[in-house]
């Protein structure tokens, strides 16, 4: 019987089931945690104001080096002529009509064409006295980067200009000395279309002006 008693008892130690033991669980420090939580919600408000500013204004290109840049927060309808803070005028107070975009050989009004900058247009100026071949080379650079059926480009004789050239967008100018001056394509590639003026994707057309192209 004591045999039997003993090997009942092996028996039974060998088919007792293993206990798992329960290990402790690990503890991150609260402030690694605040620390990465910060990092990821950074980087995602970045990312979204990269998106916003590229979308806000053209959105395909880079603003070039050189030009100027700056807040224009009157966006008034007024009748007759206004006295502008630039030359050529690059935002401000404007007539009720926009300038339709396109190509002019004679000086337009500066009210309806801040109107256009309102809308996204990019105004192209340059002294009457330029080359006729720097003139030849703007035409064809504005009538080749016309942006849909709205163009959203003007291009025009102005006297008094800082500059031979000078592009201007609704709140940003660039002056340059050729025509051949990459940063006017840089320019139209940014701003043309954009929604600079806070009226993105209004009209260009069926305002007041006959472009001859």
């Amino acid at each position: 019987m004591g045999k039997q008693a003993r090997n009942s008892r092996r028996m039974s130690s060998r088919a007792e089931p293993r206990r798992n033991v329960a290990l402790p669980a690990r503890r991150f420090p609260l402030g690694a945690i605040a620390v990465v939580a910060g990092i990821v919600v950074v980087g995602v408000v970045v990312v979204a104001v990269a998106f916003a500013a590229a979308f806000a204004t053209g959105g395909s290109g880079s603003v070039p080096q050189g030009t100027q840049t700056f807040v224009e927060s009157d966006h008034s309808h007024v009748t007759g002529t206004v006295s502008y803070d630039r030359v050529p005028p690059a935002g401000g107070a404007h007539n009720a009509t926009p300038l339709n975009c396109g190509v002019y050989d004679q000086i337009v009004p500066n009210e309806n064409a801040v109107h256009s900058l309102e809308h996204g247009a990019v105004w192209i100026t340059y002294q009457p006295t330029i080359a006729a071949d720097q003139v030849a080379l703007l035409r064809q650079l504005v009538t080749s980067n016309y942006v849909g059926t709205e163009r959203y480009l003007i291009l025009s004789p102005y006297s008094g200009i800082p500059s031979p050239i000078v592009a201007s967008a609704w709140g940003a100018q660039l002056g340059v000395d050729l025509a051949s001056d990459s940063r006017l394509a840089d320019f139209i590639r940014q701003f043309a279309g954009g929604g600079q003026g806070g009226e993105k994707g209004a009209a260009c057309t069926g305002g007041v002006g006959s472009p001859v192209e």
